[in-house]
């Protein structure tokens, strides 16, 4: 449907970009790709596991890798990490090859939505919220940097954002055809 247009989606864990991504990539007869599953599958461990052996510059380090290949696809729906876009590299790839859509929710909203995640490294804190709210803030910016859509997730279901967002992607491309 979209030919050689791919989608990005980014924001903090928990905002989302999984679940809208397979409901995206359905309706817009897409590939879904998950970076962080990629990831795992490449080095056939969880990401936690790869945190406590390589701790976070080695996963970064493999993320950066990853998404270098998979920017490199077209026609793809792609769920980055959290922390995807704490590389300039990064950023740079994702807003230049893709749509880039921004699933933004306040640090409230995620931490109810993965407090009882245990695949959350950066979370495994005495105050997971603190770190939420300071994750955010670091990474809010970035963010809204690459982003060429922003989406508040907070109000909405996930089918109802997947049907908005397939609209206004829809008027995107055809005003760019």
């Amino acid at each position: 449907m979209l030919g050689a247009k791919s989608l990005y989606l980014v924001g903090m864990m928990g905002a989302g970009k999984t679940t809208v991504g397979r409901l995206l990539a359905r309706r817009l007869k897409l590939r879904f790709v998950d970076a962080d599953r990629e990831i795992e599958v490449r080095c056939g461990v969880r990401v936690p596991l790869i945190f406590d052996i390589e701790g976070e510059p080695g996963f970064r380090a493999r993320e950066t890798q990853v998404l270098a290949e998979l920017t490199a696809l077209d026609g793809i729906v792609l769920a980055t990490g959290g922390g995807a876009v704490l590389a300039a590299e990064n950023r740079r790839r994702l807003a230049a090859g893709g749509v880039v859509v921004y699933l933004r929710a306040r640090a409230e909203d995620l931490y109810e939505r993965v407090r009882h995640d245990r695949n959350r490294p950066l979370l495994a804190t005495a105050d997971p919220l603190a770190k939420l709210k300071s994750l955010y803030a670091e990474r809010d910016p970035l963010y809204r940097e690459i982003a060429d859509l922003v989406v508040d997730t907070r109000r909405q279901s996930v089918q109802a954002l997947a049907r908005v967002l397939v609209e206004e992607l829809r008027e995107r491309w055809k005003a760019s055809a």
